[in-house]
């Protein structure tokens, strides 16, 4: 056998063991192992073969790293065979989790047994893939199509209980001792002359199936997969189970496979995948660096942001003090968090009981020293520097020493709010994005003194709480919000030289962005917008800049809240629909200014909002802001809803090749100047010279 995975006769059962940590991945050397410990059951005394893995879990998917290189033997195809074909039966003992190829191979087997605490699950899709070892061939066979639909586009794991009742799992495991437990099932089996049963002996009856099933579930993926391709071909995957023999079935599944694995789309998602894993990594921060305890944590400000934060930290047990300035402004701080858990409730995520829990977390007051012996406190008062230094200089004086102090500030000067304190140390930013409860993206603000340790707890704290963690340094919007100044900007500008607004949206929606940037600001308010201009003094005197934005908020049309801002919205429904009065607006705005209005193509949209991204990206890479490239990826897919399926806007930026993303600019610099289009050096040297911003992040790495 080989030296990871392990083979004994235990009685007449065989017992088959993976013991590749951490998570027994389906190496080269797993799979052979375990094809030849299942060619070897095959000639020795044994009645029936338990296949059980050491550690925290059962398989839990392919050896990612093995992705985009050349195939080793034996292919996972031929040990699930193996195991199929076997002439005695093979029982997987899932404990953990089985994903991916793991569960592939539980299904493979003849039998599946697992502990109640197991889930099991098919994620690809995820990684914009599909099961590629028979994933799609055997849940429909064995669960049902929809079932087996819903599972393999969602990619989320089910519980063991609930695989149980699908089919999925055989046998609930009670005993504390798998091993054990699943021998004796096998026994059990054994002593009943209980068959080799085999999914890929069903069939299932194609009259079973509705005659627009497949059709209307292409329509329904179609709409929430924003520019992922893996939904459609996973249809048709399992539409082959259903009108397909088995082996012709897995023939179209490993056809669609390999298109997937090597599709833009698929690079995109999988180069997220692994950038969310080196963001959570701090370069010049030690492995073992000491981290401080977090027992109890307090929020200044009940706001929504407030509210949401203080969500986060009781949805994990820990509890929170949340501080407003009055009563009134407290209760309506609880209420809020009551009717956001309220509406998880409904939907069936959570019961009465979590709810009052997580409730009974959360306590409030109006007095600074309630929160005196506090680990963390996060303040989330509104973006007003000299309000925020005054907070500081509260907590300075209430919290205990080593208390950590951070700001949940989208843009302000860390380092200034540090200074209102007499241990700027301790002093950190965590910028929570709205809603906070649900968005997953924590940016982590370093400041010029904070200690090594703070920022190490943060990044676990920030983990615990469910969070994506990016550090950045410290500037004006730190990564996000300050790349964002570009895209908010041009498709303002875009308006007055020729497009409305819905063709602007349309554009960034059809690419994939959840919403578009005009939308996008009617939802947030167009007046928090103006406010933030009025108080900068940095941007160009230019007639043009936010001309339309600026002149909404003054004829009173804030966005949603108001009914109106670039769109009209139903008081009901909230839809939002084109509004002729703000067309006929942008084209008088446009004569008074002298512009002429041309037709602009969607690619022109999409070059003139993302490519200010990517600029002001590789101004952030060079002054150190960001730590690597993949970071301010992993900051605008969690944080901004960049499509996953187009990995960010600096992998973006590769794949469209930086030459053309730097002519573009040159060309747009040519033509409006340079107050809004100056390449930046990074992106004029890296085009010159032919490389990619992935290409310059190794090659730094490596130096």
């Amino acid at each position: 056998m080989s030296e990871v995975v392990s083979y004994e006769l235990k009685g007449n059962i065989g017992v088959i063991s993976v013991n590749n940590p951490p998570v027994n991945a389906l190496a080269q050397v797993v799979r052979e192992g375990i094809l030849n410990s299942i060619q070897a059951a095959q000639e020795d005394a044994s009645k029936a073969i338990v296949l059980r893995c050491e550690g925290r879990t059962f398989i839990a998917g392919a050896d990612i790293t093995e992705f985009g290189k050349p195939p080793k033997d034996p292919g996972l195809p031929i040990v699930l065979d193996a195991i199929e074909n076997s002439s005695k039966p093979v029982i997987a003992a899932i404990h953990g989790t089985a994903l991916g190829g793991g569960f592939e191979v539980s299904l493979a087997c003849h039998y599946r047994c697992a502990v109640a605490s197991a889930k099991v699950g098919l994620p690809e899709v995820k990684l914009g893939l599909l099961p590629g070892a028979g994933g799609t061939q055997r849940v429909p066979r064995i669960a049902g199509v929809k079932a087996a639909l819903d599972m393999i586009t969602s990619g989320n794991p089910i519980a063991a209980c609930k695989a149980h009742t699908m089919g999925l799992v055989d046998e609930i495991i009670e005993a504390d001792d798998l091993e054990a437990g699943a021998i004796e099932y096998a026994k059990g089996l054994v002593e009943s002359g209980a068959p080799l049963k085999r999914i890929r002996d069903i069939t299932i009856d194609p009259a079973t199936i509705e005659a627009d099933f497949f059709a209307n579930a292409r329509k329904q993926l179609a709409r929430r997969a924003r520019g992922q391709i893996a939904q459609d071909k996973i249809v048709s995957c399992i539409e082959a189970a259903v009108e397909l023999p088995m082996d012709e079935g897995l023939q179209r599944e490993r056809e669609l496979f390999r298109e997937l694995i090597t599709s833009p789309e698929s690079a995109a998602m999988r180069h997220i995948f692994f950038a969310e894993r080196r963001a959570a990594k701090i370069k010049d921060l030690s492995k073992d660096t000491p981290v401080r305890d977090i027992a109890k944590v307090a929020i200044i400000g009940g706001g929504t942001m407030g509210g949401g934060i203080a969500m986060c930290f009781a949805n994990v047990g820990i509890p929170v003090v949340m501080l407003e300035i009055n009563d009134e402004a407290l209760q309506r701080g609880k209420d809020i968090i009551r009717k956001n858990y309220n509406i998880t409730l409904q939907k069936g995520k959570m019961s009465e009981d979590q709810l009052e829990q997580r409730i009974g977390l959360i306590s409030g007051t109006t007095d600074y020293t309630d929160i005196s012996d506090v680990d963390l406190v996060i303040e989330a008062v509104f973006e007003n520097l000299e309000l925020k230094k005054e907070i500081f200089a509260k907590l300075d004086t209430v919290c205990k020493a080593g208390a950590i102090l951070a700001t949940n500030t989208s843009y302000q000067d860390v380092d200034a709010i540090a200074e209102a304190t007499a241990r700027p140390q301790d002093v950190v930013g965590m910028h929570f994005f709205s809603p906070a409860n649900v968005m997953k993206l924590l940016e982590v603000v370093r400041g010029e003194k904070t200690a090594d340790d703070v920022l190490a707890t943060v990044m676990k704290i920030g983990k615990k709480i469910g969070k994506v963690c990016a550090l950045s340094r410290v500037c004006y919007g730190f990564i996000g919000n300050r790349m964002l100044g570009g895209y908010g900007r041009e498709a303002q500008m875009l308006l007055m030289d020729g497009c409305t607004p819905v063709q602007v949206d349309s554009a960034l929606e059809g690419f994939g962005m959840a919403m578009g940037p005009l939308a996008m600001s009617d939802l947030a308010g167009l007046d928090v917008g103006y406010k933030a201009r009025q108080g900068r003094t940095d941007l160009p005197d230019d007639p043009k800049l936010y001309r339309m934005g600026t002149l909404l908020v003054e004829m009173g049309r804030h966005g949603q809240k108001t009914g109106s801002g670039f769109y009209k919205y139903d008081p009901q429904t909230r839809r939002r629909e084109s509004d002729p009065e703000v067309e006929a607006l942008i084209k008088e705005e446009a004569a008074k200014l002298g512009i002429e209005q041309l037709e602009i193509s969607n690619e022109e949209i999409l070059q003139r909002c993302f490519y200010p991204l990517i600029n002001e990206g590789a101004l952030i890479l060079e002054e150190g802001i960001a730590q690597r490239p993949s970071d301010i990826d992993v900051v605008y897919v969690f944080g901004y809803a960049f499509p996953v399926a187009k990995g960010g806007p600096m992998h973006y930026a590769d794949q469209v090749g930086l030459k053309n993303v730097y002519d573009k600019i040159c060309e747009l610099r040519d033509r409006y100047g340079e107050d809004y289009w100056k390449p930046a050096p990074l992106l004029k040297q890296l085009a010159e010279a032919g490389s990619t911003f992935a290409e310059w992040d190794k090659n730094r790495s490596a130096g």
